[in-house]
């Protein structure tokens, strides 16, 4: 289903969706008898706490859900039931001045599931709970599979087991490893929950940001996280095995909630096997016959994750003409290009590849960000035009072969972090590929370079992996020390440029 969808949306619900609301949700709970909402009750919450209700859109469609009041926890009776929680269905019980948001509803239609769609929703209210410093969330889970084992189980004995993965329950299993725990068992939750036998798990999730109210709140900081993965060369039996190795990474990134995922400069060069008996400018071009397919799987991984993919560089043929090319593939299902404009002369001479022409950045849900593929990172000027838009953070996907080619690329990494005042992030492939001419031996140290300021690292460095293995690296990126160095900085590279006697500009 993912590779279908062009693009994933989250906002807030409107009156207008009713009617697709409905229709997903009767797909969502065809074990509940007349699970549906009525128009009049989406009015409500929409007109009473707006913000509190979110949608999840697929191509423009409604898939799912998520719906919101809030409550005072003092006064919450512990034992209540979802009639009672909402009022009837009135949601009198919101209280705007309430300490705990509750939640009323979650749902995504059963053929978008598997998409981690539930996941955003979830992700949503979380962020929506910190930023209205409210103590935590709580809602009544429902325990659909339980009716399965009540004649062996209690609910609690239930619960336990599934908490220790002996039991998979559609909802508390997911809920439980969304970060939630379960608080109570509530008995007579919600009727017509025959699955559950009415039961429900009181769980909540707790705001580990959440300040008194006569303290003063932290300025919130915007922190993007980065995962760099220093892939290793290795034999691929076929297109198959690259993508499950491709997605194993990006599973144990995203792990972590990163925001981007960084894939090294060919780094689907393993394939490059499979054209050992041609002569290497016929094999590259062998090989670029696979770039297509491999840009929609990291789009179909980029929407299943939850995670931007910087999709490091491919060969690709344009106009008759081998060029390097990486694509941006946005976690919304939206996709970018970008080139590699300089070519080593080991590219030209053994491949025939040409340099090309396209110079941008890229606006992302983390803000803009900049991508030069390898050699590219040792020409100033880009990385100059790329900060001259606001670019905050700069990704160089490389491939070198030696120590002087990293060296190169590493020190002018360092320095366009400098330059610039940006985050650069690098990462490389190592290991050998013994049947690939041109390709033999890869050399990387992937890491994340800082301006050289007070509010930095000493000496520049925010995070690095070992050299020459196989790894992943997470860091995070705090932009607001960006915007801090911009103003107050010791030493004000950008600001202090003398405009009045040069410019740099795009032709």
């Amino acid at each position: 289903m993912s590779k279908d969808i062009k693009k994933i949306e989250l906002r807030n619900l409107r009156l207008s969706d009713y009617r697709e609301i409905k229709a997903s949700m009767i797909e969502a709970y065809s074990d509940i008898e007349e699970p549906q909402w009525k128009e009049e009750e989406i009015r409500i919450l929409v007109e009473k706490f707006p913000e509190g209700q979110f949608v999840i859109l697929a191509d423009g469609k409604v898939v799912g859900s998520a719906l919101a009041i809030i409550v005072d926890y003092a006064a919450l009776d512990e034992n209540h039931s979802y009639d009672e929680i909402t009022g009837h269905y009135s949601f009198n019980t919101h209280n705007p001045d309430g300490d705990v948001l509750y939640g009323i509803d979650v749902f995504i239609h059963p053929a978008y599931r598997g998409l981690r769609l539930g996941r955003r929703l979830y992700d949503a209210r979380k962020e929506l709970c910190e930023r209205l410093n409210l103590k935590g969330i709580l809602f009544g889970g429902r325990i659909p599979n339980y009716g399965k084992y009540a004649d062996q189980l209690t609910p609690r004995e239930y619960i336990r087991k599934v908490r220790h993965k002996e039991i998979y329950d559609p909802v508390l299993s997911f809920q439980l490893s969304n970060d939630f725990h379960a608080k109570k068992i509530l008995k007579g939750y919600l009727p017509e929950d025959e699955s559950s036998l009415e039961y429900a798990v009181l769980l909540e999730w707790d705001n580990i940001y959440y300040q008194k109210p006569q303290q003063l709140a932290q300025v919130t900081k915007h922190v993007v996280r980065v995962g760099l993965v220093q892939w290793q060369m290795r034999p691929f039996n076929g297109l198959d095995a690259l993508f499950g190795q491709v997605e194993f990474f990006v599973d144990a990134v995203s792990a972590y909630q990163t925001d981007f995922v960084l894939f090294p400069e060919l780094f689907n060069a393993p394939l490059l096997a499979g054209f050992e008996d041609l002569p290497e400018a016929k094999a590259i071009r062998g090989l670029a016959e696979f770039t297509e397919p491999v840009r929609d799987k990291l789009r179909e991984f980029a929407i299943a994750y939850n995670v931007n993919i910087i999709g490091g560089s491919m060969p690709f043929i344009r106009d008759g003409k081998l060029v390097n090319i990486g694509f941006l593939c946005r976690r919304d299902g939206t996709t970018d290009f970008y080139e590699k404009l300089h070519v080593t002369p080991n590219e030209a001479g053994y491949w025939g590849m040409v340099g090309g022409n396209r110079l941008a950045a890229f606006d992302t849900d983390c803000g803009k960000v900049g991508i030069l593929i390898g050699f590219d990172i040792e020409f100033p000027e880009l990385s100059r035009l790329l900060a001259d838009e606001e670019v905050q953070i700069l990704f160089v996907p490389f491939n070198t072969n030696t120590q002087n080619e990293f060296i190169r690329v590493q020190q002018c990494a360092r320095a366009r972090a400098i330059e610039n005042e940006c985050y650069v992030a690098i990462a490389g492939s190592v290991g050998n590929l013994p049947k690939v001419s041109n390709m033999d031996i890869q050399m990387a140290q992937s890491a994340v370079f800082t301006p050289a300021d007070f509010a930095f690292p000493g000496n520049g460095i925010l995070a690095e992996a070992p050299a020459n293995t196989e790894t992943t690296l997470v860091a995070e990126l705090d932009l607001d020390l960006l915007k801090h160095l911009h103003t107050y900085g010791s030493f004000r590279n950008l600001k202090g440029r003398r405009t009045d006697l040069f410019e740099l500009r795009k032709r």
